[in-house]
């Protein structure tokens, strides 16, 4: 490594043609320069300069010397450039890793970005099951919940609230649901295996406080069809293939529609925050920080979204 210093050091001399005017660009001293040369020329057994009171001049090996520390010297500025200008303007290639759910979100949130910097590429892994950031060298994940402990670096990005939907085809051949305990006769799809533990508390009304639901509107529930998919889950429920807990920001349209039908408006369960997880915390390129505040104002944007 101290031989590529002195390489440099060598090629800013024969720039300058002095080493004052190598060692003021260097910020060192003129006699530090003078040190560093005269080991480069005892290391490689010759010399590289003829020293005069008034000039320096290269030596025939010095010459030749020089082209190739002329070359490394530009190589080192080439690639300090490129450095700089992946911090200030994205480029290359952004591994992004999101949930299926959280997929449908990338083109609306990330478009402009891509269509504003031509020398960005995307690459998205989108998969429910949970990422090595790692392992899978990813950029930024896109996660939702509550996060489990590790050393990858989190920033919130929003949060949604979580409703209980059903299709209109699957109310009208079912019982009527007007409280949290109808929801133990119906059908239920569902993430996970076990049995859900749903816990309910009142909207606020008229500007008061909510209230804690009572003890009776904790429930158990225990799902019929099981999937991995959040997508997939959406999509069986508007099937009318059963009640699911569903994400405010994904349900929106298909409300609007008339697809799906929010049920329990009164009640709350407890909302989920929206994540951009990174492997590292300090000196993030321009495409990842670019990339987090765009998936931020995308998601605070969004029908069903809180801040």
């Amino acid at each position: 490594m101290d031989d590529l210093r002195r390489m440099a050091l060598f090629a800013a001399v024969v720039r300058h043609g002095s080493m004052s005017g190598a060692a003021r660009e260097l910020g060192m001293s003129t006699s530090a320069v003078s040190q560093q040369i005269r080991q480069l020329e005892q290391a490689g057994g010759v010399t590289l300069l003829h020293r005069s009171t008034r000039k320096l001049a290269l030596t025939e090996a010095g010459a030749r010397f020089h082209v190739r520390c002329a070359e490394l010297a530009a190589a080192a500025e080439q690639a300090r450039a490129e450095l700089q200008a992946s911090r200030d303007t994205p480029s290359g290639e952004l591994r992004l890793a999101a949930t299926v759910g959280f997929g449908v979100h990338v083109q609306p949130a990330l478009g402009p970005m891509l269509e504003d910097y031509p020398a960005l590429r995307l690459n998205l892994q989108v998969d429910d099951a949970a990422i090595d950031l790692i392992e899978a060298r990813i950029d930024l994940a896109v996660r939702y919940g509550r996060l489990k402990d590790s050393n990858w670096v989190a920033r919130r990005l929003g949060s949604f609230d979580v409703w209980v939907c059903a299709a209109p085809e699957y109310l009208g051949r079912h019982a009527a649901i007007r409280t949290p305990d109808d929801l133990k006769a119906h059908s239920w799809l569902s993430l996970t295996r076990g049995a859900l533990a749903l816990t309910f508390a009142r909207e606020p009304v008229s500007g008061r406080a909510k209230k804690a639901a009572p003890a009776g509107n904790a429930l158990q529930i225990s799902p019929r069809i099981v999937s991995n998919n959040q997508l997939s889950l959406q999509q069986m429920c508007a099937a009318g293939m059963g009640l699911a807990l569903l994400g405010s920001i994904d349900v929106h349209e298909d409300i609007a529609a008339g697809r799906l039908v929010r049920l329990l408006p009164d009640w709350r369960l407890p909302g989920l925050d929206i994540w951009a997880v990174t492997p590292q915390r300090d000196a993030q390129p321009a495409k990842v920080r670019m990339a987090i505040a765009a998936l931020e104002r995308h998601f605070q944007n969004l029908p069903g979204a809180r801040p």
